[in-house]
């Protein structure tokens, strides 16, 4: 499996097959890629095979002589995993996850001495409903996946990238894993903070089943992600920490003067607050972007070429296209105008 995704069709392999290891195996599946997948859960092995899928009953024969394999089982699993998978796979294994922190796992890694073959992943895509049921191939159609580059791990990068983008055709944004948690602090994981509040508060309410009857799109968009697996949201929050409690700080502050304008009748400043939130949210969708390429020599210190991509994802933009030939990787991508 060379850089850039040359050669044969990769084979590869899911470890954790609920929704969003489904949803990889799915796709790959229907790429026609060779695919085996594992999953600590008999019933779900079960379940695969009824679907026609390779589900061997160990991680070892389910990875055995891949050349990608996904780690997708719960974040308290992953570093554990990550170490048992390495250890009966060659050493031109990629391995890779879907875990939506980075920071631990990268840095578990590097003192692991797998930051040459393992590259921390986040798509960042999901639903409500969770296991292989709920799976769907095209979960990560025009998605954002990111994907955390390590000068050590330079070449499998690439490989990924390509994999992403031909095959779940997603939009591969290239970050530094301690970046990545604080985005996804205040991007995902305080607005699970935020609707598990507001629908805690209602559900305690002694108008809760009022309440309830008359809730609007506004109520059931602003809680939907409360309706996660528990346990999943809180493996999301504890092993973000940190960074989800100083953003929550900033939230918080936020509200703060929203609440003082109420109190104190001043219609400018509420007229202000969310003028400035509605310019926020109309950016989500309008927001233009230039294309934008780089190319770099294999053989050059790859310290450049990561400074490049990080920026990239930094400054909120995703690469298109990862292709290597005549000593060179060429990128294309787009970055906001």
């Amino acid at each position: 499996m060379g850089d850039g995704g040359t050669g044969a069709p990769p084979r590869a392999a899911v470890v954790g097959t609920g929704l969003i290891g489904g949803s990889v195996l799915l796709r790959l599946r229907q790429a026609g890629l060779d695919v085996a997948a594992w999953d600590p859960d008999p019933a779900t092995r079960a379940l695969a095979r009824d679907r026609g899928l390779a589900s061997p009953d160990t991680i070892a024969q389910a990875v055995a002589g891949r050349d990608v394999v996904f780690l997708c089982g719960p974040l308290p699993t992953l570093t554990a995993t990550l170490a048992q998978v390495a250890a009966v796979t060659g050493p031109d294994c990629v391995l890779t996850d879907v875990g939506s922190t980075k920071r631990a796992v990268a840095a578990f890694a590097a003192a692991h001495g797998l930051a040459g073959r393992f590259v921390p992943g986040h798509p960042m895509a999901g639903t409500e409903r969770a296991g292989l049921a709920a799976a769907s191939p095209d979960l990560f159609t025009g998605a954002a996946w990111v994907l955390c580059p390590d000068p050590a791990g330079i070449g499998r990068f690439r490989v990924l990238t390509a994999l992403l983008r031909e095959v779940f055709r997603a939009r591969v944004v290239p970050m530094d894993a301690v970046v990545h948690d604080r985005v996804v602090a205040l991007s995902s994981h305080v607005p699970h903070l935020l609707a598990g509040g507001l629908a805690g508060a209602v559900d305690a309410s002694p108008v809760r089943d009022a309440v309830l009857s008359l809730a609007a799109g506004s109520f059931r968009d602003g809680t939907r992600v409360a309706g996660t697996p528990a346990p999943r949201t809180a493996n999301m929050l504890l092993d973000n920490r940190d960074e989800v409690l100083a953003q929550l700080d900033e939230v918080r502050a936020a509200l703060d003067e929203l609440a003082t304008a109420l109190r104190r009748d001043d219609r400018a400043a509420l007229v202000a607050g969310y003028q400035r939130a509605a310019t926020a949210r109309a950016a989500v969708a309008a927001a233009g972007s230039r294309p934008v390429r780089a190319d770099f020599p294999l053989d050059a210190d790859p310290a450049d070429e990561v400074a490049w991509l990080c920026d990239l994802g930094t400054a909120g933009g995703h690469l298109t296209d990862c292709r290597v030939a005549g000593g060179v990787v060429a990128y294309r991508g787009l970055r906001p105008a």
